[in-house]
């Protein structure tokens, strides 16, 4: 404790300059914050002698990594001495980790998932680094007003921050433009890509800490500056903004965690922002391994890089360019070290978002990259041709360049042919990857394709956001768990223990009170924690269904004002998460989930019994509030939708029982604690399939009353009264027959098995017995048992051995 404090002291008088005697929040967090990055950098060290036989290297455009501090202190163990050392210094622990920026990194799911492989890893002594962009502003910081999503920048690192490196020593040029030559000096050919314009791509680390071992590993993060910061000519001149134009062109590239891609300008940005991590990222690869090892002899058995959605697949023809470009190596060796090293993870079912970008860009942006796109396309379709001999539609279909209509390259595509190994994130979604998305892939390759079903960290999802839940579980069966979740099994028989249950219910309600208070303080909205906490908190997609949600929550409106409440119990239902800027229908059910909010919030007779409340700019913050408290978790994407999913994960392990449909990690979570404690509702994947071909929405309203009333009431502008018409194109959704998210269909199974549920909670011994037996059954979606088995099937990678 003396030596913490005493660092804690050193760094807030001398590296910071403050006062000691009148400390403040924010020079105390970055105070505490650098006394245990001093800590994790002797660890890093460290590690970072161990020579493994095979490193692996993992590349994301996302990786939401939460808030860094209690993390840092879970992982060293010393949170209870920290919290001693604030609370000397007359402060609060909780109050100083407030100062903290969540890491504008990510967005959603992808990011979240990025970040807990990256905890596995380091806790699991594997050699993995992460490459990822270090976005200047998050997505936006997402408000309320007027009942609409509006976004505002989300500048995090307008405070710096404290848990990074700078590594000016490590910075690589990247080159975007120009283009390419042929050249043939005394008979040997070679291709130059010339008169380009080049960036810089900084790098910054952030030490990514193992808990219970010495291990901490590495996430490099890009910075894009200018190779020429300023023209001093033009400046003389008077020309000020010509003058820094390059400079703000080049930094751009990482000014914002996805630029909206509907226009042409926001197109060219996410190319280059994919170019550019894996342009640098494979830079950095190549050149430390030639620097150490002399030549490329050994790289393609020692390396692997896994590439987190089709985001980074340009590292497949820019790995080829670096090698063939840059160091001499034939077309077929090349071509040999790329598929020994590459692995993609696909984590969409969506058609639409597997990337396509057109020629055109890719020429004016990136021309070198181009021609071997073109070329490895060639070699790929002569395979299929050999494999399938006059099969013309095949090859069509197949080809990485996209024919019809503007061309384009299929991103997705060249992940597979260039990739060694390609993983779906759930069982179904796998399954569906092969009998649909990528069916004739499969047909070719079938011993490429491989599940990995996805995981989330327990230390921050149930030991850092839940501790009072952590502390009751380590009294129950001890702490094995932190490191094998699957030992939460032995909890299982205590879900029989009536005063277990009790304790369980007892931290439950805590955790609800806590969250009630964030909100009231985030929003000025007091909602009760004694009435049920129904949570749907995902980003806003038309698949994910807050539509179908909302509608629920209307027919329960209706239902009271019709003097049908009997046997309806008081609910609130909290919903979050962004809507992308230019994603007009998912801004319009954010909308229309606020209007409703204010109708029921204002209204005497639903008020008394229904709390809607969407929490503005939710994030892993938000999140770790939020997911202890939760009682039931909505996981209701149209089946065949959702690949995985990870929050259906966190609520589960925190003891919340799930209404869901049978779709992506949802069904195994079901298979694992039972269908008798999860509420199941819905059509199958394939029962979509089947509906889809005659579907007669129009034909289900009429049959139904309960829906019929809903949308009357959207209809009637019960909920936007001075806006007439305002959500009509929603109800026009969910009455067209070419609706792909099955509104309708679903409603009346969803109403039902509403009904399921509050039947349950009404008896509240079955409600906390399904809970703990939730929470019991929840060890296999440990991220831990996820990296184990990619390190086991696709890596081939050992944990390293520390001296």
């Amino acid at each position: 404790m003396g030596a913490l404090a005493d660092e804690v002291a050193r760094h807030y008088a001398v590296t910071l300059g403050q006062g000691i005697d009148t400390p403040t929040q924010d020079y105390l967090y970055n105070a505490a914050a650098l006394a245990l990055r001093d800590r994790l950098v002797v660890r890093s060290k460290r590690t970072a002698a161990c020579v493994p036989a095979k490193r692996v290297f993992y590349l994301s455009l996302e990786f939401l990594m939460g808030r860094a501090l209690g993390n840092a202190a879970n992982a060293l163990e010393m949170e209870d001495k920290l919290r001693q050392v604030i609370t000397d210094a007359g402060a609060s622990l909780e109050r100083i980790a407030e100062q903290e920026h969540d890491a504008g990194l990510g967005n959603g799911g992808l990011g979240r998932l990025a970040a807990c492989f990256l905890d596995s890893c380091a806790t699991l002594d594997l050699p993995v680094t992460g490459y990822g962009i270090r976005y200047e502003y998050g997505m936006f910081r997402q408000s309320i007003e007027n009942h609409q999503q509006v976004e505002y920048p989300d500048h995090w690192l307008r405070d710096g921050n404290p848990w990074e490196f700078e590594r000016p020593e490590d910075v690589r040029v990247v080159r975007f433009g120009g283009r390419s030559e042929k050249r043939n000096d005394r008979g040997e050919f070679s291709v130059v890509w010339t008169d380009t314009e080049d960036v810089l791509a900084v790098p910054y680390d952030l030490l990514i800490p193992g808990h219970g071992n010495e291990v901490v590993n590495r996430l490099r993060l890009w910075k894009a500056e200018a190779t020429d910061k300023l023209d001093l000519d033009r400046f003389n001149a008077g020309s000020y903004t010509e003058a820094v134009a390059v400079k703000n062109q080049a930094e751009n590239i990482t000014m914002v965690l996805y630029p909206n891609d509907v226009t042409e300008n926001g197109k060219n940005l996410r190319l280059r922002q994919q170019y550019f991590l894996a342009s640098a990222s494979l830079q950095d690869v190549v050149d430390h391994w030639i620097s150490t090892h002399g030549d490329l002899s050994g790289f393609a058995a020692a390396n692997v890089f896994q590439l987190n959605d089709t985001h980074p697949t340009c590292a497949i023809p820019e790995l080829m360019r670096i090698l063939i470009d840059g160091h001499d190596v034939a077309w077929d060796e090349a071509w040999r070290i790329t598929t020994s090293c590459m692995a993609y993870t696909n984590h969409t079912l969506l058609p639409e978002a597997l990337e396509s970008w057109p020629v055109a860009l890719f020429e004016r942006l990136l021309p070198r990259l181009l021609e071997i796109i073109y070329e490895i396309n060639a070699h790929f379709l002569q395979e299929v041709a050999t494999r399938w001999p006059g099969d013309i539609e095949r090859l069509r279909r197949m080809s990485i360049i996209d024919e019809n209509g503007e061309r384009s390259v299929r991103m997705a595509y060249l992940g597979i042919v260039g990739s060694f190994s390609v993983n779906g994130v759930a069982a179904l979604h796998t399954k569906l990857l092969c009998r649909e998305l990528f069916h004739d892939f499969h047909e070719l390759w079938p011993h490429k394709f491989n599940n990995k079903t996805n995981g989330v960290t327990p230390r921050r999802w149930i030991r850092h956001a839940n501790k009072g839940m952590s502390h009751l579980i380590d009294e129950a069966i001890g702490d094995s768990w932190h490191r094998e979740l699957e030992a939460l099994e032995d909890l299982r028989p205590f879900a029989d223990d009536a005063q277990f249950r009790k304790r369980w219910f007892a931290v439950k309600h805590e955790n609800k009170v806590r969250l009630a208070n964030r909100i009231n303080e985030q929003t000025g909205i007091q909602i009760n924690p004694d009435w049920m906490l129904d949570v749907q908190v995902k980003r806003i997609h038309e698949y994910k269904r807050q539509l179908l949600n909302i509608l629920q929550v209307i027919h329960l409106y209706d239902r009271i004002h019709r003097g049908d409440a009997a046997g309806l119990a008081p609910k609130t239902v909290l919903f979050g998460g962004k809507a992308a800027p230019g994603y007009l229908q998912a801004k319009l059910i954010v909308n229309l989930i606020n209007c409703v909010a204010e109708v029921i919030a204002r209204d005497p007779l639903t008020s008394r019994m229904l709390n809607i409340v969407f929490l503005p700019n939710y994030d892993v913050t938000a999140m770790e509030f939020i997911c202890p408290a939760a009682e039931l978790s909505e996981q209701i994407s149209t089946a065949g939708k959702e690949a995985s999913g990870t929050g259906n994960m966190k609520f589960m392990m925190n003891g919340a029982l799930t209404i869901g449909t049978l779709d992506g990690a949802n069904i195994e979570i079901r298979e694992r604690v039972g269908e008798d404690n999860f509420f199941t509702f819905g059509l199958t994947a394939d029962e979509v399939i089947e509906t889809r071909a005659g579907y007669d929405p129009a034909a289900i309203i009429d049959a139904d009353m309960d829906l019929a009333r809903v949308l009357k009431l959207i209809e009637t502008d019960h909920f936007s009264m001075f806006e007439p018409g305002r959500f009509a194109p929603l109800t026009a959704s969910i009455r067209s027959p070419q609706d792909p998210w099955m509104i309708a269909a679903d409603f009346r199974s969803y109403l039902d098995t509403h009904e399921q549920v509050r039947q349950v909670y009404a008896a509240q011994d079955d409600w906390l017995r399904m809970s703990i037996l939730n929470t019991a059954c929840s060890g296999w979606f440990s991220s831990d048992r996820t990296i184990r088995d990619y390190a086991r099937d696709i890596w081939h990678v050992e944990p390293m051995h520390r001296t």
